[in-house]
């Protein structure tokens, strides 16, 4: 492994799930109430938007009340051991702020953050560690009622996908961890990155693998186990 120098990594809900992040797919959670088109979706926010802001504002609550795992931990110091051997680029799926939190820097959030908001009007992406609301007027442009979630609803483009693509096209080491394999374009990065031409290690961690013969290593346990032990290997 000493020649491998670039590593791209995709963290999914089970890496938050850990921390206790909740999906709000329990039993009287507004997913179990509504459909997703209600909460997740631009129609959604159109037809209703005070719903939609109070379904992100729970979420966003939710954030006070958890901490990173030790797999946010260790992800976070293998970025900083990763300095100098090549490039090394965290990406999740998760909109919560746990890698952040933990010390990520090379992080990219493709289906956006919990704790931004976008003018629906303009574009302008903003901070905002509070509840949401209609009433909300834009500090760029003005209007009043435009700003939405920052997240990527069903039917948009996740974010930074160029980027994305780009780090698979080098990537020497791929990891999937806690990712259930089903939601695309991310269930397709594993082959991506094998069909790069450089040999790609691929690695899954997730306590129930999804099955994919794409991965080359499978660690069937917990992020918090099965991260700091794969980066104690790698790191050597």
């Amino acid at each position: 492994m000493a020649a491998a120098q670039n590593i791209v990594i995709l963290t999914g809900a089970g890496v938050s799930g850990e921390s206790g992040i909740s999906t709000f797919r329990d039993a009287g959670g507004l997913w179990e109430t509504h459909h997703f088109e209600d909460l997740a979706s631009p129609e959604g926010f159109h037809r209703d938007p005070a719903l939609v802001h109070r379904f992100y504002n729970l979420r966003r609550a939710q954030l006070h009340s958890v901490a990173p795992n030790a797999a946010h931990l260790a992800l976070a110091e293998w970025e900083s051991a990763w300095a100098g051997r090549g490039n090394f680029l965290l990406v999740t799926q998760n909109v919560d702020d746990l890698h952040e939190r933990a010390g990520s820097k090379s992080l990219l959030h493709m289906h956006g953050e919990l704790r931004k908001l976008r003018c629906a009007a303009c574009g302008t992406v903003t901070p905002h560690l509070a509840d949401a609301s209609v009433d909300m007027r834009c500090t760029a442009c003005g209007q009043t009622g435009y700003m939405r979630p920052d997240i990527v609803w069903f039917g948009e483009m996740p974010f930074h996908m160029e980027e994305i693509f780009t780090a698979l096209d080098k990537a020497d080491i791929f990891i999937a961890i806690g990712t259930s394999g089903v939601v695309y374009p991310a269930a397709d990065f594993v082959q991506q990155a094998r069909a790069n031409g450089r040999a790609c290690h691929t690695y899954e961690i997730n306590p129930k693998p999804t099955g994919s013969s794409a991965f080359g290593t499978v660690i069937a346990e917990a992020a918090t186990t099965g991260v700091p032990r794969l980066m104690r290997e790698i790191l050597g």
